[in-house]
């Protein structure tokens, strides 16, 4: 299921979303590099919870663009890349579009309103660990049918939350807030009844 075999163009033809999003990051990651303009991105755009306070609403948003460092940016983008096709490939692109979004945009608004005012981050984690959730929605639903899908979900979403204690410089809020924001949002679209869910239980892996 998260085996990607596809070559660079099937990739992008087959997962738009995904790639759009991933190469949006990489973009604006090579663009923060430049002098001055770099710098230029990270003052206007993090996530700055005494300037949010101070009306600059559009850091809720932000932040889900920007990456503290190359290896910041590598393990969230391979995470996306990893996870999100088969995402995409289950919900369609505008479900995808929306849960991906309220995970990341929920865990600011939290990281707002539980961390300090001089509290400040950057990165798509929340929206990452939204994508885990709404898998743990699937699997919630799907445990006995798809028991599989369980036996891999289940340890990397227990193993995720692990390292997010573990690992130091780690937004803390925003990657549980993203996980549960995309539980939820998996509980209303894998629910099994009524022709809008996705019908999971005829799908082939």
């Amino acid at each position: 299921m998260f085996s990607r075999t596809e070559n660079f163009s099937q990739y992008i033809k087959l997962y738009p979303v995904v790639s759009i999003i991933i190469a949006i990051n990489i973009i604006i990651h090579l663009v923060s590099l430049v002098p001055y303009l770099g710098n230029f991105i990270f003052i206007y755009g993090a996530g700055a919870n005494y300037l949010i306070s101070d009306g600059q609403w559009w850091r809720f948003i932000t932040p889900m663009f920007l990456h503290a460092g190359f290896v910041h940016l590598l393990f969230n983008m391979f995470s996306l890349f990893l996870f999100g096709p088969e995402l995409e490939k289950l919900t369609g692109k505008v479900r995808f579009l929306t849960l991906y979004f309220m995970a990341g945009l929920f865990g600011t608004v939290a990281t707002f309103v539980l961390q300090d005012a001089n509290y400040v981050h950057v990165g798509a984690s929340g929206a990452i660990y939204g994508i885990l959730g709404a898998f743990g929605g699937l699997v919630y639903y799907a445990r006995n049918k798809l028991p599989q899908l369980s036996q891999i979900i289940v340890p990397i979403i227990i193993i995720s939350i692990v390292m997010t204690f573990l690992t130091p410089n780690i937004n803390i809020t925003a990657h549980l807030t993203g996980l549960a924001v995309g539980f939820l949002i998996g509980l209303v679209f894998f629910k099994p009844k009524g022709k809008a869910n996705v019908n999971w239980k005829n799908r082939k892996r």
